[in-house]
């Protein structure tokens, strides 16, 4: 049995360069998601939400394999961030940040597949974040993107850069609620590697250049 590597079949999505920003149609894609708020380095609600999409993710890529003969590389966490007013949005504070936290799924995973992977966690262990999970699309479309290798902590100039760039290249923010939304991809697992070395894509969805 063949197994599936997302990151690898959709490079374009995964492995942007560190020092230029890319530009991407980002298509759409079927993800788990929990929406909370509050600073995620202390927030037990953050990682409450955490262990739940890894549980369920993990249980269907075990019942993909089992049911439909379907194996694959469970997916990294994924978070969009923001605030009421994105004028105070602050890389620093994070008590009044909100977010999604997220894990991609395949798209031979069904919502009766989800289902039953959230059944079954539920029997598993104490999972309190566990019926918050949503399972829905997202299709962010245009985006530009950037890889920043180092702790989370000092993604500020990285950020930037990007922000820059969409500028500097004529482009404009998406009007869109996610385009409001900051996007990172934890490629990295923190609990085992040095702060850094950590890989994060910051991603933002964008609009067509301006017409000359």
């Amino acid at each position: 049995m063949s197994k599936l590597d997302l990151k690898k079949e959709n490079k374009e999505l995964y492995n942007p360069s560190a020092k230029e920003v890319s530009v991407t149609d980002v298509p759409e894609m079927n993800f788990l998601m929990i929406d909370g708020e509050g600073d995620p380095n202390t927030s037990r609600e953050y990682q409450d939400a955490i262990e739940a999409l890894f549980s369920v993710s993990f249980k269907a890529k075990f019942i993909s394999k089992k049911e439909i003969l379907q194996d694959y590389a469970v997916m990294p966490l994924e978070g969009l961030w923001w605030v009421e007013n994105m004028e105070d949005f602050d890389i620093q504070d994070k008590s009044n940040w909100k977010w999604t936290a997220m894990i991609r799924q395949p798209d031979f995973i069904t919502k009766d597949i989800i289902e039953k992977a959230m059944e079954e966690a539920e029997k598993k262990k104490n999972l309190p974040a566990l019926s918050r999970i949503r399972f829905e699309s997202l299709h962010e479309g245009l985006s530009a993107q950037l890889m920043h290798i180092g702790p989370y902590s000092e993604e500020g100039p990285t950020i930037e850069k990007l922000h820059n760039f969409i500028k500097e290249k004529g482009y404009g923010f998406d009007g869109s609620i996610f385009g409001e939304r900051h996007h990172e991809i934890y490629l990295s697992d923190m609990r085992r590697t040095k702060p850094e070395k950590l890989k994060t894509i910051i991603r933002q969805p964008i609009k067509q250049k301006k017409e000359e």
